[in-house]
């Protein structure tokens, strides 16, 4: 810049993009603070709004290339979906682990995948592994297949036709738009 040129106007709507480039995630993180402490006196809500701004900033370029839903109005359903699996799962794995006649059946089920897009697969192995009773080993992007050790597995083909229709085709739904 040269003297007498004109200072650029500043552009108040670029500089909030800048600052909250992830809205929903900033939302969610002063929400989940206000929630965990539960209280909303000055202090909390202080320290909701900081995190709220500064922690998606840290972990933007971890962000970057996330794609957006292109269903949004099935996210609530299957949001409920997977929390309905997650608590059943809990009493699952309670009855399970403290039941002395239960009979667990560990075993490996190969879950083959119809998706090659990078947030269905991630996404996919994430509610796997946070469903008790399951946790996602490996993930292999190129094979497009996820290795899940589960607690009880009496039919592996079974767990994986119910992990597939579950989770992966509403999550392919809401991301690729297709209407499996």
């Amino acid at each position: 810049m040269k003297a007498g040129d004109a200072v650029p106007a500043r552009d108040d709507q670029a500089l909030g993009r800048r600052w909250l480039r992830h809205p929903g995630l900033s939302l969610l993180l002063a929400l989940v603070w206000l929630l965990l402490q539960q209280s909303l006196e000055l202090p909390q809500l202080i320290t909701a709004a900081v995190l709220g701004l500064v922690v998606p900033r840290l972990v933007g370029g971890f962000l970057h290339g996330v794609g957006r839903p292109k269903s949004w109005r099935r996210v609530p359903h299957f949001t409920g979906i997977v929390l309905w699996d997650i608590v059943v799962s809990n009493l699952t794995v309670a009855r399970l682990v403290l039941d002395p006649r239960s009979n667990p059946r560990p075993g490996w089920v190969s879950v083959p995948l119809d998706t090659r897009h990078p947030q269905v697969m991630w996404l996919l192995a994430t509610i796997i592994t946070t469903t008790p009773g399951t946790v996602s080993c490996v993930l292999d992007e190129e094979v497009g297949r996820i290795l899940v050790h589960a607690l009880d597995c009496g039919d592996a083909q079974a767990m994986a036709q119910q992990m597939k229709d579950r989770y992966e085709r509403p999550l392919r739904q809401i991301f690729e738009g297709v209407n499996a």
